[in-house]
């Protein structure tokens, strides 16, 4: 999962609360291993450029240069074979996932489409499409994907305001990845914020649709 500062302990929550995932994962008796890492905190838009697959151009933040491939190479060829190596895994494709919010949403789109050797499920929570809608349908579109690929995504109802046109744009991806016979779970969160508070109480929608049959 990407945002690890985000997932586990209010105390390191980047805003003071956490998803709570840990407390789920032991409530439910969830025989997952979840590895968190914190994102780059660099107050030189440090996050946005480890968590994008393609550079781009925001009123608000300038030129952003991409580095999300650096990002997933590290995941793939430094960090999985790590906890591979240190923990009781179940190494392979079919038994592992990848998942995050907002840009880190974003990068779980990219991962599964791009490193689809590597992860057989992801989990987008209001995935930052906005960076570059386009970039990213052609990019799902020359995806070679496996056909038991599956992918949880979500967006809230009260974030949807945040950029012009979003549930267009929302609607867009979720086609252009069902076009690629990958298996969509889409929803609209009724009230759904941009927020930890909120990605929490989707934690059951997402977790069993990673789960799912296994």
């Amino acid at each position: 999962m990407f945002d690890g500062q985000n997932v586990f302990f209010d105390s390191d929550a980047t805003y003071g609360k956490s998803w709570g995932l840990k407390e789920y994962l032991e409530y439910t008796n969830t025989q997952m291993i979840v590895v968190a890492p914190a994102c780059n905190q660099n107050p030189d838009n440090g996050r946005l450029k480890e968590y994008t697959p393609y550079p781009f151009k925001d009123k608000t933040f300038g030129n952003i240069k991409s580095l999300g491939k650096i990002t997933m190479e590290w995941f793939v060829n430094e960090l999985k074979p790590t906890i591979d190596n240190t923990f009781r895994t179940l190494s392979d494709r079919n038994n592992t996932f990848i998942a995050g919010s907002s840009m880190g949403g974003l990068m779980s789109l990219y991962a599964i489409l791009e490193y689809n050797h590597i992860f057989s499920r992801a989990a987008a929570l209001s995935p930052s499409i906005w960076t570059g809608p386009q970039k990213l349908a052609k990019m799902i579109k020359n995806a070679n994907i496996n056909p038991d690929t599956v992918v949880y995504m979500d967006y809230g109802t009260e974030e949807l305001p945040r950029y012009k046109h979003m549930i267009q744009k929302f609607a867009m991806i979720s086609s252009v990845l069902m076009k690629k016979n990958i298996r969509l779970n889409a929803r609209i969160v009724p009230n759904g914020t941009h927020s930890e508070a909120s990605w929490e109480k989707q934690i059951p929608f997402f977790v069993e649709t990673l789960l799912y049959e296994k």
